[in-house]
């Protein structure tokens, strides 16, 4: 019997059970990696999960209501946590590398999108006689720094350019600290009471902290960062369902209100030009470079979509009047929307 297996071995004949073995381990090394390719991929639905959480909060409200405002400021940290993991120092080497286009999108974010938001908030108040609270939910909607859904949406269009995409969001939540508090105390401060060292407090634990602990983790805990990475996705994808979903079906009745269609053609007008302008800055900017098409894509997805969420966290927070809220509510949803159209459309196209 051993002479036997010796020359089965020797005429390079496998005996069937380690095939079997060999075959068994390659497919559950196989369904692993399926797996964990699934997980990773999980982003690619978004734009219809975005899509689905709005139309499931018109049709069915309670679906989305028990997650309360109370979650927002946890499910935000819990987003900027995963741009802390995902981002390393190679990608801010990188990134840093380019300080034009962080540069320009900095512009887009905290001159263009300001200006836009002091604009459509004045004309709420002054050409569609809407309440001075629901203009200045407009306007704060326009102080607040990048989305995490900007990073997803050029991950989506163009991957090589999402560690820019990273870094100009970061750097826009870190500098909201001092940013935002002063450009909210700039266009509204004098129209509504305004705490604006209690809001320099809250964006330090809902985005700085997170951030920092997700960087930290990701240098000190490589292991353990790469074990949660894959989980991420999917997890951000259902935080995100919940924070387009909630907003809007807590604040149904506010947004089919007889001012609700208002609303929702300024913030639609509010987010168009946003997205236009970061186009076509980087556009102009950019004329000469080789991927200026990609750094335009990227750099309107950074003017376009800010984290409303966040605005509406500091609505509920500091200001008196819930109307505050009502804009940022629409803007999550408008945002989301529009942002991810935009993804569908551009990620047909092959050109850099």
């Amino acid at each position: 019997m051993q002479a036997v297996r010796s020359s089965n071995i020797a005429l390079g004949r496998t005996p069937c059970h380690l095939l079997l073995r060999c075959s068994s381990d390659a497919g559950v090394e196989e369904s692993k990696v399926d797996f964990l390719k699934i997980l990773k991929s999980a982003n690619s639905i978004i734009p219809h999960v975005v899509l689905g959480s709005t139309i499931l909060a018109l049709v069915y409200p309670p679906s989305f209501t028990w997650f309360t405002t109370r979650y927002y400021a946890p499910a935000l940290g819990f987003l900027m946590f995963a741009v802390g993991v995902n981002s390393s120092v190679k990608d801010f080497i990188e990134a840093i590398q380019r300080p034009d286009a962080i540069a320009a999108g900095y512009i887009g974010q905290f001159m263009f999108k300001p200006f836009f938001g002091f604009l459509f908030g004045t004309l709420a108040a002054t050409t569609f006689n809407l309440p001075t609270a629901l203009g200045a939910g407009i306007m704060l909607v326009s102080c607040v720094s990048g989305a995490q859904l900007s990073n997803y949406a050029t991950f989506l269009t163009d991957p090589h350019m999402a560690p820019l995409s990273i870094v100009m969001t970061s750097l826009s939540t870190a500098t909201a600290v001092f940013v935002t508090p002063t450009l909210s105390y700039l266009l509204i401060g004098k129209k509504l009471p305004v705490d604006v060292i209690g809001m320099m407090s809250s964006i330090v634990q809902i985005v700085v902290a997170p951030i920092a602990a997700g960087l930290l983790l990701n240098r000190f805990l490589p292991r353990l960062c790469s074990a949660i990475q894959p989980f991420l996705p999917p997890l951000s994808v259902f935080v995100t369902a919940l924070c387009v979903g909630s907003p809007l079906a807590i604040n149904i009745k506010s947004v089919l209100s007889p001012y609700g269609l208002s609303i929702v053609f300024l913030l639609f007008a509010f987010h168009t030009t946003s997205f236009i302008a970061g186009y076509h800055l980087a556009g102009t900017w950019f004329r000469k470079s080789a991927d200026v098409k990609a750094l335009q894509r990227t750099i309107s997805f950074e003017t376009g979509m800010q984290s409303s969420l966040l605005a509406l966290a500091l609505a509920n927070r500091f200001f008196p009047d819930p109307l505050v809220g009502v804009p940022p509510a629409v803007s999550v949803v408008l945002m989301s929307l529009m942002g991810f159209g935009l993804v569908m459309v551009w990620s047909k196209r092959t050109e850099v």
